[in-house]
């Protein structure tokens, strides 16, 4: 993980769930600007005081519901948290991330469109970064060892998300298996006559499942600017 992150000395390093400090150890020192983030009391106040003077920035709280700036982030965070953390770090603008992930969430946030694993998960991932499984990691590496099997993810900014437009992403894969004309008129939206683009048409023969992040995110501008356009120019 320290190795693919390749933090320069000037970046803001973030860790979230610092845990024993198992990873942070072998960060303290890369930066001049390192922040962890850890909401187990105990494990917080035991690392803390082995820290002592070095050069990190520790907090006992939840980094969800907080606002740190960082340029490089990593991270084994609960698995229950994945989407969670997906749908967080798409509101961010960083340079890269690493993070350990279970296998079977890594597929579903790089799998293309079309395939069984695609959902909007994957469209939130793959819409706000370059997402690529670096390598498997067994359950057997970790103490104590979870059921599942893991994989090191690397991510890279592309753009950031609103919340309005991640929850759109999941409004509109609730009717995944539609069309999108079907899957708009089912959740009581208009499709608008408008295009994203000139000479482009919107995809509403599409089945959902099979448009790419992209297009995705497409439609949702013009449903948007529709939504927002004075009455008689949508």
């Amino acid at each position: 993980m320290v190795n693919l992150a390749a933090i320069r000395h000037d970046e803001r390093v973030l860790e979230i769930g610092t845990g024993r400090g198992a990873l942070t150890r072998e960060l303290v020192g890369l930066t001049a600007n390192l922040e962890g983030y850890e909401i187990d009391r105990e494990s917080y106040e035991g690392l803390k005081r082995e820290s002592g003077g070095a050069s990190l920035v520790l907090h006992n709280e939840d980094a969800f519901k907080s606002s740190p700036e960082f340029d490089v982030l990593l991270s084994s965070l609960p698995y229950s948290e994945s989407s969670h953390f997906v749908e967080w770090l798409s509101r961010k603008r960083y340079d890269r991330a690493v993070v350990l992930l279970q296998r079977d969430f890594a597929t579903k946030i790089t799998s293309p469109p079309g395939s069984p694993a695609y959902r909007a998960i994957s469209v939130i991932s793959q819409a706000s970064a370059k997402v690529e499984i670096v390598s498997d990691v067994s359950r057997l590496s970790f103490d104590p060892p979870p059921r599942v099997n893991s994989c090191l993810v690397t991510m890279r900014w592309k753009r950031t998300l609103s919340r309005e437009q991640t929850a759109m992403i999941k409004r509109i894969f609730s009717q995944k298996r539609r069309t999108v004309r079907a899957a708009l008129k089912n959740l009581g939206l208009t499709a608008p006559p408008s295009a994203p683009e000139p000479g482009a048409s919107l995809p509403l023969q599409c089945r959902v499942n099979s448009l790419r992040p992209d297009s995705v995110l497409a439609v949702i501008g013009v449903l948007t600017r529709a939504e927002q356009a004075p009455s008689g120019e949508a």
